[in-house]
C-alpha cells in the first residue's frame, strides 16, 4: 500500500511529470493530440512553483509514495480544496486533481489519495465534496462511482484546440 503524504516544493518535478503523462495516458483519444503533445512537465514545474508560492488557503496537495522506496519519489498526486464553484455551500470541497503514474493504475494508489483526501477534508470542516470529470474519460467516471461519488447534472465545457469536451461534475458525502 502507497504511503501518503503532503507535497514539499522538492516534489514538484516528480509531480508535473506524473501529471503531464497523466494527461497524455488518460486522455489520448479524447483531448486532440497535438494539445496533450505540446505539454512538457517543464512547463506544469513552472507554474506550479508559481502557484505554490501565491497564499492558498485550505488547499492541499498530496503524493503517493510506493511503499519501502526509500527515495520517496512521489507515484501519484492530488490536490483538494474549497469549492471553486460560487454557489457552493462553504462547506463543500472539491478534488482539483487526482493522478497516478501510468504503469500503476490499478495498484492503489488512486484509492490510497483519494482516501487520504476525504480524510483531510473531513478535518478542514467539508461535509461533500466535488470533482469534475470529461465525460469520455470512462475509466475515470468508473473509479470515482466505485467510490462513491455520482454525477449531480452539473456540466461544463473545456476548449482545447478547437476541441470542445463536456466535463461533468460529480459529488459525495464526506
Amino acid at each position: 500500500m502507497p504511503q501518503v503524504r503532503e507535497m514539499t516544493t522538492a516534489d514538484i518535478d516528480a509531480v508535473s511529470a506524473l501529471r503531464v503523462a497523466g494527461w497524455q495516458s488518460a486522455y489520448a483519444g479524447i483531448v486532440p493530440q497535438p494539445y496533450l503533445d505540446a505539454m512538457t512537465a517543464e512547463a506544469d514545474a513552472l507554474r506550479r512553483r508559481e502557484r505554490l508560492a501565491l497564499s492558498r488557503p485550505r488547499t492541499t496537495d498530496l503524493v503517493a509514495v510506493a511503499d519501502g522506496d526509500t527515495d520517496g519519489v512521489p507515484v501519484g498526486w492530488a490536490c483538494l480544496g474549497p469549492s471553486r464553484d460560487e454557489a457552493a455551500r462553504p462547506d463543500t470541497a472539491e478534488l482539483y486533481a487526482l493522478y497516478a503514474r501510468p504503469d500503476l493504475i490499478g495498484t492503489g494508489i488512486g484509492r490510497a489519495l483519494l482516501t487520504t483526501a476525504h480524510s483531510r477534508a473531513r478535518t478542514q470542516h467539508f461535509t461533500s465534496i466535488t470533482l469534475w470529470v470529461l465525460a469520455a474519460n470512462h475509466p475515470a467516471r468508473l473509479f470515482y462511482e466505485r467510490a462513491g461519488y455520482r454525477p449531480d447534472g452539473a456540466t461544463q465545457d473545456d476548449v482545447y484546440t478547437d476541441t470542445t469536451l463536456t466535463e461533468l461534475r460529480y459529488t459525495s458525502a464526506l
